[in-house]
């Protein structure tokens, strides 16, 4: 390709908009452009970076036997009603009506479509398991899109679906799956781990995220360096510090003018924040159009998790209670506690460590006031006793014991065990050897593409622009002519060499434009390509051209019948 030619515009600013190196770079560098917030175009250098990408997963996903199709964006409102998931997916679903008032949905995922188009296939346990996958366009309407490719709105992915007989065939193919990404991320050059994470509104029993690690990341990852343990923090668990038995004490009123913070009622009354209870308000739906008041605690010394209130819950929306909510239940924000509230149409879950923890402060759910020596059980009531805690830097492993750490890290990729949920949903079911119709057990597989790519990005940059791995990048080599119009011949022996460097089998990106030596390598730094061939009239006078790595500081010259062998 002649950049002469090429669709492209490289940017010498950073653009307002661009929040992440990698939006900075793919912008400046002419691979993308933005449309509308979390929607991009990719241009022709970024569709052959997304390409090789593809091509990767492709080959990865057919020698497991994957078959390749393609299911439709647009789906009907019925499989999502049926699965349950019209009602308990929040905004993010986009949801229309056509002419004829039927409704839809532009599809953010694809297990309703795909159980539905194999359950009028598959008949018999001859038939499976099965394995097939996508790469399709989703669309997701994220309130907040942020980083450019890492959060859209509009995008890419990979999604691969397995249909089993029973769980040994499933959990077999989950593995095979695992090591299929473990590849796949090794391939692209992309250092990963692989993570326990919160199965969310996909449901099932458990899952796996391929998490690059990096501060920019969304979510936060708690690792132990002593066993291996590691997990998002949306699931993970932690030894909690146990409280010493002690008998129980008489619960006493006490004022505490102004102090409305767990810090500031530990300094007040001189005692540690593990000797406290922290009340949480939520209002809480199971599904649309319905919402409970959730009275939640954790002890002063942890935060709540609300991924793991979620799940306890299994409620489809939460959100912070008003002040109006909390005080038509008899509390008070601030100086909250379940002590003495109303409790019709109120859950009350607790933290197994504040069940554990005799003679907690906590709020008298009075303006001014704190209770000594409130103990679960003699002074209130729960609903539910539950892990509710978010582990935290520092926290013992659950495992070994050994003192967790925190990093943040970006999902490329995700497995779910679905288990037999979508296969009973939307009655998918087999016969067995014994002619017993039972549901199929499924598992779900996605990589995001643009995300993958964009993370590629930010491991691998520097100053100056990308610096691509060479068998993702778009094209081997950039071919840089220094044209000068008192020297015709260094057109013509880099014209020469650029076909003859194609016809080698080279995918070379020729820059013939009339630009000065300092725009050609700017954007040649910018875009990334692995070398950099450049042809000049001082090095011709001499019979030789210049060779550099995109990643190395060193140049080389060489003579131009060497230049095939050096390359």
């Amino acid at each position: 390709m002649k950049m002469s030619n090429l669709f492209f515009q490289s940017l010498r600013e950073v653009p307002n908009e661009a929040d992440s190196i990698s939006h900075q770079l793919l912008l400046r560098a002419g691979y993308i452009r933005q449309v509308a917030a979390g929607i991009f175009a990719t241009l022709p250098l970024g569709l052959r970076v997304t390409q090789q990408l593809e091509t990767i997963i492709r080959s990865e996903m057919d020698v497991l036997g994957a078959q390749e199709l393609r299911l439709p964006v647009v789906q009907p409102a019925e499989l999502w009603q049926a699965s349950g998931r019209w009602d308990s997916v929040g905004p993010n679903l986009a949801r229309f009506q056509d002419r004829a008032g039927r409704d839809f949905c532009l599809g953010m995922t694809h297990e309703e479509v795909v159980t539905a188009l194999v359950a009028g296939i598959v008949q018999s346990y001859r038939q499976l398991p099965l394995l097939v996958y996508q790469l399709q366009t989703k669309f997701r309407d994220e309130p907040r899109p942020r980083s450019g490719l890492i959060r859209t709105r509009e995008f890419t992915m990979k999604d691969a679906y397995s249909f089993h007989t029973d769980e040994a065939s499933f959990e077999t193919t989950y593995q095979t799956l695992y090591d299929a990404y473990v590849r796949i991320f090794e391939r692209c050059g992309l250092n990963v781990i692989a993570v326990e994470s919160d199965t969310g509104m996909m449901g099932g029993k458990a899952a796996h995220e391929f998490m690059f690690l990096t501060p920019i990341g969304e979510d936060t990852l708690l690792l132990c360096g002593s066993c291996g343990y590691k997990a998002n923090q949306q699931v993970a668990t932690f030894e909690k510090p146990r409280a010493a038995s002690k008998a129980l004490e008489t619960l006493e009123k006490v004022a505490t003018p102004g102090v409305t913070t767990i810090e500031a009622l530990a300094t007040f009354l001189n005692v540690s924040k593990a000797k406290t209870a922290k009340a949480v308000f939520y209002m809480a739906s199971p599904k649309a159009g319905e919402e409970s008041f959730v009275f939640a605690v954790v002890r002063g010394d942890m935060e709540l998790n609300e991924s793991k209130l979620s799940a306890q819950l299994k409620a489809t929306t939460l959100r912070p209670a008003t002040a109006e909510e909390i005080h038509a239940i008899g509390a008070e924000p601030g100086y909250g506690s379940p002590i003495d509230i109303k409790r019709e149409n109120v859950l009350v879950i607790v933290d197994d460590a504040v069940a554990a923890s005799p003679n907690l402060v906590a709020g008298a759910n009075c303006v001014g006031y704190h209770l000594l020596n409130t103990n679960y059980e003699r002074d209130y009531k729960t609903d539910v006793i539950a892990d509710i805690a978010a582990a935290s830097d520092g926290d013992a492993c659950p495992n070994c014991g050994a003192a967790m750490r925190a990093e943040r890290g970006v999902e490329v990729g995700n497995i779910f065990k679905l288990g037999t949920f979508y296969g009973e949903a939307l009655n998918a079911r087999f016969r067995d050897a014994a002619g017993e119709l039972k549901p199929l057990t499924m598992g779900s597989y996605g990589i995001g593409v643009g995300r993958l790519l964009a993370c590629i990005v930010e491991q691998y940059h520097d100053e100056a622009g990308i610096c691509w791995p060479q068998q993702v990048a778009p094209y081997d080599l950039s071919l840089v002519a220094l044209l000068d119009k008192r020297s015709p011949e260094v057109f013509e022996v880099a014209h020469k060499l650029y076909q003859q460097l194609s016809e080698a089998g080279f995918k070379v990106l020729f820059d013939d434009r009339e630009e000065s030596p300092g725009v050609k390598f700017n954007d040649a730094d910018l875009m990334g390509l692995p070398v950099r061939v450049t042809v000049g009239k001082r090095g011709l006078g001499r019979g030789m051209v210049e060779i550099k790595k995109r990643d190395e500081q060193e140049r080389q010259e060489v003579k131009l019948e060497d230049l095939l062998e050096a390359l």
